[in-house]
């Protein structure tokens, strides 16, 4: 009699997302995988630089589709259903071919996708175990940063999982704010760099570890001459639906780790998950500010920590804190503002596929959207239809 062996490690897992062939080894141009992801909430109140409004509200409602094209590539669409202010809206969040035989383990990714920076960023919101992400992603990366653009990838033959890759993106959604209207952007404006290595530690952990680097050479914000046309511009921005970056710099530096636990590698009874990033976005003043009106702090930066128990197959409790330490221009001057949330979430999973989430987040800010001190209760149910790959490590 065989016998089957629940226990994935990281090593495994990190090889079939890096060859998208194990995740669609059944499919072909006719007979794709398609599937549906339903979101929906209701909230208490508003997060800053959130999409989910008060009330009743569906989050991101996902639906994809992906192939093998042949043998040479992968092939995979993501549209996204959302509704704002009342309003719903369709929009295209991944659209991308990838290369499934090259040599020397390199792979190329071409078209709208998600950048590999940081541990979240590449995973579809409702693969979360909160109902939103951190404020350090809403603020500096709009939630989650997906854009057209090229990447190469490369996965080193090591014992270590070692992966480093270089991106180039479009970048529209990373832009500093032009005012007048009357800036020159660079067509392709943001590169990335990344590196994440990662292993086994006996039979019951595994871990990761990553560095990123983001250069956004249209960063950089330029000088406005009114304060209230900048504040009324900014309060558009965040109450917006474009995923857009509030917060921009010409360099962002990140750092990520994680850690998963579960008794002798089997995730589907037990499982613990400790996981936090770091970002510091630096060069963003505009160069012709003088010297007086410059910001106490030449930098914003955000960072997480989250931990979450998966205590019974059906049960899982997390527990996440971040805070976003940034610089908001008014009129010529700068002005520190400071956010803090605390956040805890119950959930109840029926099945690998449907979700139902209660969450508690605690708000307390320092200049920073008029938020003082705050408390928002979510409920979420997040449910899955049709072919639906593993989830990322």
């Amino acid at each position: 009699m065989t016998v089957f062996n629940p226990r994935i490690s990281l090593v495994a897992l990190a090889c079939a997302f890096a060859s998208p062939s194990l995740l669609a080894a059944d499919s072909s141009l006719t007979n794709p995988n398609i599937s549906a992801v339903l979101n929906g909430y209701y909230q208490t109140g508003e997060r800053p630089l959130s999409e989910a409004s008060e009330g009743f509200g569906l989050g991101e409602t996902e639906l994809a589709m992906s192939a093998d094209i042949d043998d040479m590539f992968y092939g995979k669409v993501t549209a996204v259903v959302e509704t704002h202010d009342g309003d719903s809206e369709l929009n295209l969040e991944e659209a991308f071919i990838q290369t499934m035989a090259m040599p020397a383990g390199f792979s190329i990714r071409g078209g709208r996708f998600l950048s590999d920076i940081g541990y979240l960023n590449n995973q579809h919101l409702h693969t979360d175990s909160f109902t939103d992400r951190p404020i350090a992603y809403r603020a500096f990366l709009g939630g989650h940063y997906f854009d057209d653009g090229v990447r190469l990838n490369f996965v080193a033959p090591t014992d270590l999982y070692w992966t480093m890759g270089i991106e180039a993106f479009k970048g529209e959604s990373l832009r500093a704010a032009d005012e007048h209207g009357e800036r020159e952007f660079k067509k392709v404006g943001v590169y990335t760099l990344y590196s994440k290595i990662g292993g086994d530690v006996g039979d019951n952990s595994s871990w990761q570890a990553g560095l990123s680097y983001l250069r956004n050479e249209n960063g950089q914000i330029t000088a406005h001459e009114e304060g209230e046309e900048h504040e009324e511009e900014s309060a558009d921005e965040h109450e917006g639906h474009s995923h857009a970056a509030s917060y921009t710099g010409k360099n962002t530096y990140g750092a990520d780790f994680v850690y998963k636990w579960a008794p002798n590698g089997n995730y589907k009874y037990q499982n613990l998950t400790l996981s936090g990033e770091y970002y510091r976005l630096t060069d963003f003043t505009p160069v012709d500010l003088p010297a007086e009106d410059a910001p106490s702090k030449d930098y914003h930066q955000g960072w997480y920590l989250s931990s979450v128990y998966q205590f019974t197959p059906s049960w899982s409790a997390g527990v996440r804190y971040g805070e976003v330490d940034t610089q908001e221009l008014h009129d010529e001057h700068f002005h520190g503002q400071k956010l803090k949330e605390s956040e805890v979430s119950l959930a109840w999973h029926s099945s690998h596929f449907s979700t139902v989430r209660l969450q508690y987040t605690h708000q307390n800010g320092t200049n920073f959207d008029g938020i003082e001190d705050d408390n928002i209760f979510t409920i979420q149910y997040i449910m899955s239809l049709g072919a639906h790959g593993a989830h990322q490590f």
